[in-house]
């Protein structure tokens, strides 16, 4: 992980350092702030064999790649995360708000405008992993690709919660999640038929196994909390979201479970709760019989809650 800020450098250093550090070091692109008084901007770059992940925020800027500092043809697909942000090239010009995407190529020039404070995520992708996967992929260059498309939506979520387990992750996982998030792109952009159904059973089924995984660690504290209930915010059966657990190793409800322990065994270690009944802190955490809870607890962790609060 390669980290950049201007906060290290003093106000009237902050340009230069930005332009040789992060626009030429890590991205090969020139930028030009639409102020240099109180320029600001960060950016975080995760590098893996298969995949470039970006992540930063600027001060108004234009950054692009002129003719001069053209080397390669690798495609970048980006979004907005928050302000608003516009995209040219080809003669094209994609407006983009927050959500929305553009793909960008790195052999033609032009280059992305931010008239405001802004926040954008992205990453890097070969041309030739990419072109053979979409139909006349050079009509779709600085076509904006809306924040509503179902598979952009699943994609820019499953970066976001994908990049800090990329830190801890072998080559095979980072390979993996490379693919993954290939898969989704091509969902995005208009995959060939057959190309399609391959990110949907591989790429799509990932992605929503790690948001679905996400949405129980939030919501596990709810006692209503089920599988039917995330079916129906995904849009999908249940027998779907089953399958994709036991894919895993895990099922829907072993996983809730695993959750809802742990919520309770970092809560008992908690001072504040020193004198909160163990019961209360297993209805806070989703379990609606205590015995239930006590047992399961004595299994998973081989002590009792009450163990663990004296333990503390």
């Amino acid at each position: 992980m390669l980290r950049f800020s201007t906060d290290a450098f003093s106000e009237h250093a902050r340009v230069d350092a930005w332009r040789e550090a992060f626009g030429r070091a890590l991205l090969n692109i020139d930028i030009v702030p639409r102020s240099k008084d109180g320029f600001q901007a960060k950016a975080a770059i995760f590098a893996s064999p298969t995949l470039g992940l970006l992540r930063a925020s600027t001060s108004p800027a234009r950054q692009g790649n002129p003719r001069s500092l053209i080397t390669n043809d690798d495609l970048t697909f980006s979004w907005a995360v928050s302000g608003r942000v516009s995209a040219t090239k080809l003669g094209r010009i994609a407006d983009l708000d927050p959500g929305d995407g553009v793909l960008m190529s790195n052999e033609d020039v032009g280059g992305m405008t931010f008239s405001e404070d802004c926040e954008y995520a992205g990453f890097r992708v070969p041309k030739s992993m990419l072109a053979p996967l979409v139909p006349d992929i050079g009509i779709l260059i600085a076509r904006r690709v809306p924040g509503a498309n179902p598979a952009l939506r699943i994609l820019t979520r499953y970066v976001d919660l994908g990049q800090a387990d990329l830190l801890a992750a072998d080559s095979a996982l980072q390979n993996a999640f490379g693919n993954h998030v290939r898969d989704l792109l091509v969902l995005a952009l208009g995959a060939r038929r057959d190309m399609a159904e391959l990110a949907r059973t591989r790429g799509l089924r990932a992605a929503r196994l790690r948001a679905m995984q996400d949405d129980i660690r939030r919501s596990c504290h709810r006692p209503n909390f089920s599988v039917h209930s995330v079916a129906a915010g995904y849009g999908v059966t249940v027998r779907y979201i089953q399958r994709l657990f036991e894919e895993s190793g895990q099922t829907f409800t072993e996983y809730l479970t695993e959750q809802r322990l742990a919520a309770a065994y970092q809560a008992l270690r908690q001072p504040a709760s020193a004198e909160v009944p163990v019961s209360t802190i297993a209805y806070d955490c989703g379990f609606s019989d205590v015995s239930h809870f006590n047992r399961l607890f004595r299994q998973r962790f081989g002590c009792t809650p009450s163990d663990v609060r004296k333990q503390n």
